[in-house]
């Protein structure tokens, strides 16, 4: 059967992003390694927050979106997104095995006049350098005549509602004039707005620097809280009162470090394609330092609290971790930092159990961790680690007997009480 779309990975990125081509009245083929996975999706059920099952169900049903593992069928398809992760080595250099795979997988399979193009973030020259060489080995053709190639960078935020797959502006940059045309042509069909660029490679940066830009502003609040904290001035009145200048400024949280699917990852991509050219990133590296020790911070927050407030020391103490994903009303764990903070606690000795409540369990080295209830009056302490909306912070607060606030949701809602000690 023809298909419009064929959309590799049927992840963070690729189900959204089938969701809008579908609505739009394209077909699609969402296409996926895990059996698992294809065979929840054709029957509607969803894994992914941001695509409730029932508005999935009615796409499988009545628009004809379907998930296999076959790459046989990309031939029925005209444009073939890669949708894939581009993970980090344990030396934090990028790693495109997966997507190096799948585009040898589209290669056996490219045809005249087909579309590729690339979402997975990366440094720039990933597109020209590494795809365009196997597409062009693996089918005899040539890129830019024969078949179109583009990137277009993700631009996905898990949970949000504002901004949306559909609404937020779409970058595109192809290896030539035509292939930048027909990439914008098939995401104008499904895409509010398009903005073109004039290459891969200025897409593929124009993508680390929107997460660098939050990397770095980050890393500067989070420097400033832990100034703040020996100054004796609180962090959270300071970025409020900044917060009220109308220009100049954007308003950035500090917190427990760095969680998600790209903030943490994306900077080191740069940090490593810059190597090549004899150019040290130190920016972006001081900010990813600075973010990555903030659990490690936090940990000696928590037991400041502890010995301060509670004359207790961390080792012994009853720990509950409020909150596991990286951000507020959602199960993404992805580099969250209260995992990261869950095993320093234990680490140091303390007795830690969590709560969240969109994360049922979860495995930390091997073992298996499950939410436990809300009682707050049976730990010695409570670490608030994501601000979940659904939580009474009152109630908490009153229940508890020493609150840790990593994200200053007691303060945001006006609560005082000397028992909570902020970041």
């Amino acid at each position: 059967m023809h298909r419009d779309v064929a959309i590799i990975g049927a992840g963070y990125v690729g189900v959204p992003l089938a969701q809008v081509f579908a609505d739009a009245g394209r077909s699609v083929l969402l296409v996926d390694v895990s059996a698992e996975r294809v065979a929840q999706l054709n029957r509607g059920e969803s894994y992914i927050e941001d695509v409730p099952s029932a508005k999935l169900k009615e796409l499988v049903e009545e628009r004809g979106l379907r998930a296999t593992t076959d790459y046989d069928e990309l031939g029925e398809a005209d444009a073939i997104v890669i949708a894939l992760p581009t993970p980090l080595s344990k030396q934090r250099e990028p790693d495109l095995s997966i997507v190096r795979a799948a585009t040898a997988e589209i290669a056996a399979r490219l045809r005249q006049g087909h579309l590729v193009v690339l979402e997975s973030t990366t440094y720039p020259g990933t597109t020209r350098d590494e795809l365009l060489p196997i597409l062009e080995r693996g089918s005899g053709l040539t890129a830019g005549v024969d078949f179109h190639l583009a990137f277009s960078p993700e631009r996905i935020d898990p949970g949000r509602l504002d901004h949306t797959t559909k609404t937020v502006p779409k970058v595109v940059g192809g290896i030539n004039e035509a292939s930048t045309e027909a990439a914008a042509a098939l995401y104008a069909s499904a895409i509010d707005t398009i903005h073109r660029v004039s290459t891969p490679e200025a897409a593929e940066l124009t993508k680390l620097l929107e997460n660098i830009f939050r990397s770095v502003n980050i890393a500067l609040v989070n420097e400033l809280a832990q100034l703040c904290d020996r100054m004796g001035i609180d962090i959270w009145e300071v970025v409020e009162a900044a917060d009220t200048k109308p220009f100049g400024f954007m308003r950035f949280d500090p917190g427990p470090g760095l969680g998600g699917h790209c903030i943490p990852i994306d900077p080191f991509y740069l940090t490593w394609k810059a190597r090549e050219y004899d150019f040290s990133t130190r920016f972006i590296e001081l900010a990813g330092e600075v973010n990555q020790n903030m659990p490690y911070y936090c940990r000696s927050r928590v037991s400041q609290a502890l010995n301060h407030g509670a004359g207790k020391s961390l080792s012994g103490s009853l720990i509950l971790v409020l909150g596991v994903a990286y951000k507020a009303d959602i199960s993404d764990m992805r580099e969250s930092p209260a995992v990261k903070l869950i095993e320093l606690l234990r680490n140091a000795g303390a007795d830690v159990a969590y709560h969240a409540p969109h994360v049922p369990s979860f495995i930390e080295h091997g073992k298996e961790l499950v939410s436990q209830p809300l009682d707050p009056g049976a730990y010695d302490a409570v670490v608030i680690a994501t601000a979940h909306t659904g939580i009474d912070y009152a109630q908490l607060v009153a229940d508890a007997r020493l609150v840790v606030d990593l994200r200053n949701a007691v303060g945001r809602r006006g609560i005082a009480d000397e028992k909570v000690w902020k970041l």
